[in-house]
């Protein structure tokens, strides 16, 4: 039914996978919000990975740096910030967790089937680039420079806007 080789391209997917799908099992699965931060780490590492494998180089070095390094670290710094008080666990509700476990399931049916039905480009269709950056530095500063300009305002603005909460509160 499949056919497939043996090779470091798929075992190193595998792997990768499991790296993803345990960290975001950890993830949801840990109490201590520095685990969790962790576990996340892990899953955006092993993203990055798949990029990789997807020779997508640009945009593994951008998951690391951005959501590896600077969201977890921007976590934890928020952690370490706020006042944690002792948390009444929610009780446990056996038709949600049914409900749940059956969407997810339904949800993995419908996503399994529309990639097996769809029609994939093959490699011979697909354009050839050599440099994958300067081809994403090319259209981001010609073609989505508007775009690209307003999110950095917007960031820019979300952060102030952080700093004066962060400030008020502090008050």
């Amino acid at each position: 039914m499949f056919n497939f080789e043996l090779t470091g391209e798929f075992v190193a997917f595998f792997v990768l996978a499991i790296i993803m799908i345990s960290g975001a099992v950890l993830m949801i699965s840990f109490t201590k919000v520095v685990h969790m931060v962790v576990a996340l780490a892990a899953v955006f590492l092993g993203m990055a990975g798949m990029f990789i494998l997807l020779e997508a180089e640009f945009v593994a070095f951008v998951q690391v740096l951005i959501y590896a390094g600077a969201v977890s670290i921007l976590m934890v710094f928020g952690i370490m910030m706020t006042k944690h008080d002792a948390v009444n666990e929610e009780p446990v509700r056996p038709l949600h967790e049914s409900v749940s476990a059956v969407s997810a399931l339904v949800l993995f049916g419908i996503l399994f089937y529309a990639i097996r039905v769809s029609e994939l480009p093959t490699p011979e269709q697909l354009p050839v680039v050599e440099d994958q950056t300067m081809e994403i530095g090319k259209l981001l500063y010609t073609g989505y420079v508007i775009p690209f300009e307003l999110v950095s305002v917007l960031l820019t603005v979300a952060f102030i806007g952080a700093i004066v909460i962060a400030r008020k509160e502090a008050d």
